[in-house]
């Protein structure tokens, strides 16, 4: 006899396959900021909030920034954090990249974090972006799909996507597709006045 997988895992496990390999093709990892590949899963920028209650939390990691150094997962905990779900080959990408710097730049004296994922994408590619867009917050390489699986409860399911976690590291807020500062903004804020 074979196990059960609950619908609700199984239904996360196909949008995570969708996202890996769909999102990118084989060749992504040789695309780079002002390249002529725009391959990605579009979003269509939909929010989903979700009520204290029934949040979701994200799995356990530790993984590598672009910087070289470690982050684990779990030191999201104890303050209100966006992850940014990106590639630098993703055009949608490039085109919120100010809206998500000034989001940041705004709220990081409030203590709200930033952690960009950088998805399927050359370690090379994803530097010259930050750059580019003078990204302030680092970012994890998940060249392999590794770490967007942690967060399998409540998918990101395109690229670009980005998640407010609480300050319990649960997922409060979900966009997928591109952000504006007008969209991430108030969710941040509303997050942040949870008690």
């Amino acid at each position: 006899m074979s196990p059960r997988i609950p619908p609700a895992r199984a239904a996360a496990a196909v949008a995570l396959c969708g996202l890996l390999a769909g999102c990118a093709g084989t060749n992504a990892a040789g695309n780079g900021p002002g390249g002529d590949d725009n391959r990605f899963i579009s979003g269509n920028g939909n929010v989903t909030e979700f009520k204290p209650g029934g949040r979701k939390g994200v799995q356990e990691l530790s993984a590598e920034g672009l910087d070289g150094k470690p982050y684990k997962l779990a030191d999201l905990k104890g303050g209100v954090t966006v992850v940014n779900f990106w590639a630098s080959w993703c055009a949608p990408c490039r085109g919120e990249a100010p809206s998500l710097e000034q989001v940041h730049n705004e709220n990081k004296a409030k203590g709200v974090r930033f952690l960009g994922v950088n998805f399927k994408d050359g370690k090379d590619n994803a530097k010259a972006y930050e750059r580019r867009f003078k990204v302030g917050y680092p970012s994890l390489f998940d060249a392999d799909g590794r770490v967007t699986l942690a967060f399998r409860e409540v998918p990101p399911s395109a690229v670009p996507s980005t998640l407010v976690l609480d300050r319990q590291g649960r997922i409060a807020a979900r966009i997928i597709g591109a952000t504006t500062y007008s969209k991430l903004n108030p969710l941040v804020t509303k997050t942040l006045a949870e008690k």
